[in-house]
């Protein structure tokens, strides 16, 4: 995610750098032919055309209200995983005690059982946002995209959740990597402690189903973060919706010719070129916008900050233990400001 006040005008425009370029040779092309060839029938009464701009103007404010709805809505859900981990905490740290346990435990028992909660749920937040860095086939994969994720270092890899050791003991890391589902298993591996706990530990009955109510809470941020990540914008609104701002990008120069040519001065053909170039530009930037926003987890600059973000959520709460060992934040990479 951008993390400054504003994309600079030079950033945008190098964002579309290979367009801008195509728009300026495509858009040259019927200008010379007019010119020098005398094709007056190149010319396109601009109605039209402009008709069909409207109409593409309104599909792509659909397709990017839909995509910042998706975004948004990725937020809201990761806003809750905070809210949700700082609760949890507290409750692994509150709860977990001596009054009503059959056999009384230590304070460095009762405070190692505290910590191994604590950075489970850590290893939840890990496993999830690494989980979510997964590529579908419809997300972008050139290789420039490619190179932006190794770059950052958000793109996927298996060996990443060796991170995970950090968290889990050496029987619980073997449990979680036979799995598919990495982060379903951390929660239930905390379920199934926290029933242990109540059935012959330190956490009194309904304790325990207050800090189950925030597993199965978990269960559902994660189920809503994967519905998001495995559904993708439907196909045929963002495929009809490139078709049609192509249409237009293209029909665009020869409508220019007809304003330009009826203004009784040769030379004024020529400014049809800059303004069909910055009118393919709007359009195509407001295009790529809706598609780069439509997935929230594919690890780009316009995505929610997932690892950042569980970094944050580690740090805070590994201090309500009063840990220290702590990592650092994450830090804006580049000259970009980008947030993992």
């Amino acid at each position: 995610m951008h993390g400054g006040r504003r994309y600079k005008l030079i950033q945008t425009l190098n964002w579309g750098r290979k367009y801008i370029f195509i728009f300026i040779i495509f858009d040259t092309i019927p200008v010379a032919l007019f010119y020098f060839l005398g094709l007056n029938w190149l010319s396109i009464p601009w109605q039209p055309i402009s008709l069909i701009g409207i109409a593409v103007a309104f599909y792509l404010g659909f397709k990017n209200n839909s995509s910042y709805e998706r975004l948004w809505e990725a937020r809201k859900i990761w806003g809750a995983i905070v809210n949700v981990s700082r609760s949890f905490a507290i409750l692994a740290r509150d709860f977990i005690h001596n009054d009503g346990t059959i056999v009384e435990l230590g304070e460095d028992e009762l405070n190692g059982i505290r910590k191994r909660l604590v950075h489970r749920h850590v290893a939840w937040l890990h496993a999830l946002s690494i989980e979510l860095r997964k590529l579908m086939s419809w997300e972008h994969n050139k290789a420039s995209d490619q190179e932006f994720r190794k770059f950052h270092g958000v793109e996927y890899s298996p060996e990443k959740l060796q991170k995970l050791k950090d968290y889990l003991s050496v029987d619980e890391y073997t449990y979680v990597m036979e799995k598919g589902n990495k982060p379903s298993h951390i929660l239930s591996m905390q379920s199934k402690d926290l029933m242990t706990l109540r059935t012959s530990g330190p956490l009194e009955h309904f304790r325990h189903l207050e800090m189950q109510g925030l597993i199965t809470e978990m269960y559902t941020l994660q189920g809503q973060s994967e519905r998001i990540k495995k559904f993708p914008f439907p196909r045929q609104y963002a495929t009809v919706n490139f078709f049609f701002t192509v249409l237009f990008i293209g029909l665009l120069p020869f409508g220019m010719l007809n304003v330009f040519a009826n203004q009784g001065i040769d030379w004024l053909i020529w400014l049809s070129i800059p303004f069909s170039v910055m009118g393919s530009w709007v359009f195509w930037t407001m295009e790529m916008i809706g598609d780069y926003s439509e997935n929230p987890f594919e690890g780009m600059y316009n995505d929610v900050p997932i690892a950042t973000m569980a970094t944050d959520i580690e740090i805070d709460i590994r201090q309500m233990l009063d840990e220290e060992d702590l990592p650092e934040p994450l830090k804006f990479e580049g000259g970009m400001n980008i947030q993992l």
